[in-house]
Parts: structure tokens; C-alpha cells; sequence
């Protein structure tokens, strides 16, 4: 029913903005005064004050009406329900909601003076959100009729209606602006916050410097990892090997791609590698994870094994020909060559359009002096997008460290301090992934890792970023 409301509230701003621009026109024509500004900014004006401050009750309704709904239900409780656990109440109001909108309560069994009570506060649900609900359609109508006459009253041919309405957009997009910086500093501000109640339990040193990486907090004393290992450097470890890989792959493939196809290809080679390249962008994590588990995987397992099994009838290298025998599907050289095909596209894409940018000008100077195209690139070109290739690899890291799919099919799960790609490691993400999978409670070790891990990455992720920002301001060639 809200949603027709927001129909009905449209319509009547469209008409309102139709009353307000022939308002203008017929007083400007009837005083012979011309308009400050364009009869649309006064109809406008109109339909702005008609709908925006209505639409701000209805998408609060929808946003906060359940929370409004449930503080009300919260305050007087009868005594067989406020002597209940506070989860076992939140339970209770839920079952009462569910009646209330004909939906199927949990399987709890209420009996007696619970049973009497749930009655009663079905009752209570369906007479506050009919108040609640009517109460804002109400306030929201009031608003509406409210603003569209003032607004009509307003108009007149000296009024800057061109101002206010720019008024309202530029503060459309301060609000958007600042909605943006806002959830920046609260995921900080989360992240730092339950950041601190996991190093109150596990010093930040061991968490940094330890090589033990085993978060298994039991619940009981005689329980099996009643004592857990938060090192998280095999973690850090995994992380880069990984996104090394990845970068080794696609870094030098995606960067000549761009180059061929902005310097040397034809027309008709551009159009059709170009879209065929950007193909790989679309293609989900998932499918990724697939390719590395069912073909890569077993392809690089193949190899190496028939590698081994060459040493060792050779009888060379004994000990080495021995692990490559031992080598199987799921290591990090799998999923960073398969990572690294997927940011083949981050790379080139923007790596091309860079190059591209780069003005004509100096490719022609370069070539008037008697450089070659080659020498043109290396030493013209490539300095002029240093910034933007720059970004292109920044991205490509970005997406590398939080990439957890590929990782956790073709790298497995296990936290391993190697630097040997032949191995199965872990990333961070994979494993901030795995500790919030399932039914967790924010007041374990095990839970709050998760965010210490976060946090770390983070803050790793920043100075890569402010290093990267120092290489570029140095390097950069400016042009006039």
C-alpha cells in the first residue's frame, strides 16, 4: 500500500509542477513583470515541496515503521513474558508479528499465561502498525498539501525560483556526498571498534608475529581447541603469494594487450579483440572457481606429477621428484593463474584507455625526431600513462586481495606459512569469510578475528595505496 501511496505522491508532484509553471506564466502575463527565472524552475519549485518532504516520511515508514513498531510492543510486557530471556522475548514479539500478518509463528508451544498473553499481543501488533502505518500516511499527506501551498503561494515574477531549486539539488549532493563519506567512517569505525574487543583477548603482537593460525574456541573446558592460535602471518603470507601470482599473470598479458591494441592493431583487430578481451570481466567468480578446480587444477596436478615421475626415473633430484609425485589439485599457483586471467581485463581496459589519452601530439614529435613506434612507446608513451597504468595495477591488487571463490576452490582452506606455490595456503578474505559463515556470537575470539583480520587488511591496503600515489608523483612526466 506505501508503494501506491509513492505512485499517488508522483503524480501529484507532476501536477503540481504542471499548477506552478502555469502560475508563473499567467501572473507574469497578468502583471506584464517578466519572470526572474523560466516558468519550469517555478513548477519545479512546486513539485519539490509537494513530494520531497512526503517522500521522506513514507521511506522512513518503510525504513523505521518495524522498529517504531517494535519499541511500542517492547514497553509493558506482562509478567509471564518480561520474565522470559531477552532472546526469548525478541522471539515471542516475532511470533506475535507472524500471527498478526497471517504468516506461520516458530514451533514454540505457549501454555497458560503465555498462550493468553500472545493472544493479546497479537492484537497489540495489529492496532500499532495500523497507527503507525496510518499515522505517517496522514503526516505525509498534511506535508504534502502543506508544501504545495506554500510553494503556489510563493510564486510570483520577482521570486528566484531558479536559485532554490539549485539550492535543492546542490543539496541533494552534499547529502549523497556525505551519505558516502559517512559509511566510509562507519566501517572504520566498526572495524576499529570490534577490532579493540578481539586484541583484548589476543595481543596484537601474537596476532601480527605469530605463525599459528588455528581459531578454534571451544565452549567447554574438555572440548577439543579449547585453546586456539591467532597468528596471522600464514594468513598475510597466503595473501600475498597469491595476489603475486595474479599480478605476475596479468599484469605483463593485460599491459602489452593494451599496448597492441592502442599502438599496433588494425581497426578491425581492435574491434574484435577488444570486446572479446572485456568478455572475461563478466564473467562471475564462480564460474572461475569452477575452471580452477576442474581443469586447471587437475592440469598443473598432471604435469607435475608426470614431472616427478620423469626425475625419478632419471634418478635425479630424488627429493624433489618425490614432492612433485605428492603434489595435488588445490595450490596457490592454481588459483594466482586463474585469479590473474580474470584481472587480464582490469588491466588491459584501462591500461588501453590511458594509453589512448595520451595526446597524438607527442606521438608525432616522437616520430618527426626519427624514434621508432617502439622507442615511441617505451620512452614517450608509457611515461605519459605511467599514472593511469599505475591505477590500472592498483585495481587489479584490489580486486586480487579481496578475492575469495577462486582462492577457496583451487587454494583450499588450509593456513600454511609457505612460500612455495606448489602448496595449499589461505588469503584473508577467505578466512574472515569463514568465520562469519553460519550461526556466530560477537563475543568469542574465534568471531572477532574476523575483523582484526579485516582491519589489518585495511590498514595494509592504505600504504600500499599512499606508496603507490609516492611512485606515481615522482615518476610522472606532466606535459603542457
Amino acid at each position: 500500500m506505501t508503494a501506491i501511496i509513492m505512485v499517488a505522491l508522483a503524480v501529484f508532484s507532476a501536477v503540481m509542477f504542471l499548477l506552478g509553471r502555469q502560475k508563473a506564466g499567467a501572473v507574469a502575463g497578468r502583471t506584464g513583470v517578466r519572470l526572474h527565472s523560466l516558468p519550469g524552475y517555478y513548477g519545479w519549485f512546486a513539485a519539490l515541496w509537494a513530494g520531497v518532504p512526503a517522500l521522506l516520511i513514507l521511506i522512513g515508514l518503510l525504513v523505521f515503521g518495524s522498529r517504531i513498531e517494535d519499541a511500542i510492543l517492547t514497553q509493558n510486557l506482562v509478567p509471564a513474558v518480561s520474565a522470559l530471556p531477552y532472546d526469548q522475548q525478541a522471539l515471542f514479539l516475532q511470533d506475535a508479528r507472524a500471527l498478526a500478518e497471517g504468516r506461520q509463528p516458530s514451533e514454540t508451544l505457549y501454555v497458560g499465561a503465555l498462550h493468553d498473553a500472545l493472544l493479546a499481543k497479537v492484537s497489540a501488533v495489529k492496532s500499532v502498525n495500523q497507527t503507525v502505518t496510518y499515522g505517517a500516511w496522514a503526516l505525509a499527506g498534511v506535508l504534502a498539501l502543506l508544501g504545495a501551498g506554500l510553494a503556489l503561494v510563493r510564486i510570483k515574477p520577482q521570486f528566484w525560483a531558479r536559485n532554490r531549486v539549485e539550492s535543492w539539488i546542490s543539496g541533494f549532493l552534499i547529502i549523497c556526498s556525505a551519505m558516502a563519506i559517512l559509511t566510509t567512517v562507519g566501517i572504520i569505525l566498526s572495524l576499529i571498534y570490534e577490532s579493540l574487543r578481539f586484541f583484548q583477548s589476543v595481543s596484537p603482537l601474537d596476532f601480527l608475529t605469530g605463525t599459528h593460525w588455528s581459531p578454534q574456541i571451544a565452549i567447554r573446558e574438555d572440548q577439543v581447541g579449547s585453546t586456539g592460535g591467532f597468528g596471522a602471518v600464514p594468513l598475510f603470507a597466503g595473501t600475498f603469494l597469491v595476489m603475486l601470482i595474479a599480478i605476475l599473470v596479468a599484469g605483463p598479458i593485460g599491459l602489452f594487450s593494451a599496448i597492441y591494441l592502442s599502438e599496433y592493431a588494425s581497426p578491425l583487430s581492435r574491434a574484435v579483440i577488444k570486446p572479446v578481451l572485456e568478455v572475461l570481466a563478466g564473467v562471475p567468480t564462480v564460474v572461475y572457481g569452477f575452471f580452477a578446480a576442474l581443469a586447471v587444477g587437475p592440469a598443473f596436478r598432471s604435469f607435475f606429477n608426470f614431472l616427478g615421475a620423469e626425475l625419478q626415473r632419471t634418478g635425479q633430484f630424488p627429493a624433489f621428484a618425490e614432492y612433485l609425485m605428492t603434489v595435488q589439485n588445490q595450490m596457490a599457483l592454481v588459483a594466482g593463474v586463474v585469479m590473474g586471467i580474470m584481472l587480464i581485463p582490469f588491466v588491459s581496459s584501462l591500461s588501453d584507455d590511458i594509453i589512448n589519452s595520451v595526446p597524438q601530439s607527442l606521438r608525432d614529435g616522437s616520430l618527426a625526431m626519427g624514434a621508432t613506434k617502439s622507442e615511441t612507446v617505451k620512452k614517450v608513451i608509457l611515461p605519459a600513462a605511467l599514472p593511469g597504468i599505475a591505477g590500472a595495477f592498483l585495481l587489479a591488487i584490489s580486486r586480487a586481495v579481496g578475492e575469495t571463490m577462486i582462492v577457496t576452490m583451487a587454494a583450499g582452506l588450509q593456513a600454511n606459512l609457505t612460500a612455495n606455490p606448489l602448496d595449499t595456503v589461505t588469503t584473508v578474505t577467505v578466512q574472515i569469510v569463514t568465520l562469519l559463515t553460519g550461526d556466530q556470537e560477537f563475543d568469542s575470539p574465534k568471531t572477532l578475528a574476523a575483523f582484526g583480520l579485516g582491519l589489518t587488511l585495511f590498514v595494509v591496503t592504505l600504504l600500499l595505496n599512499i606508496i603507490a600515489l609516492r611512485i606515481v608523483q615522482k615518476y610522472r612526466e606532466q606535459y603542457d
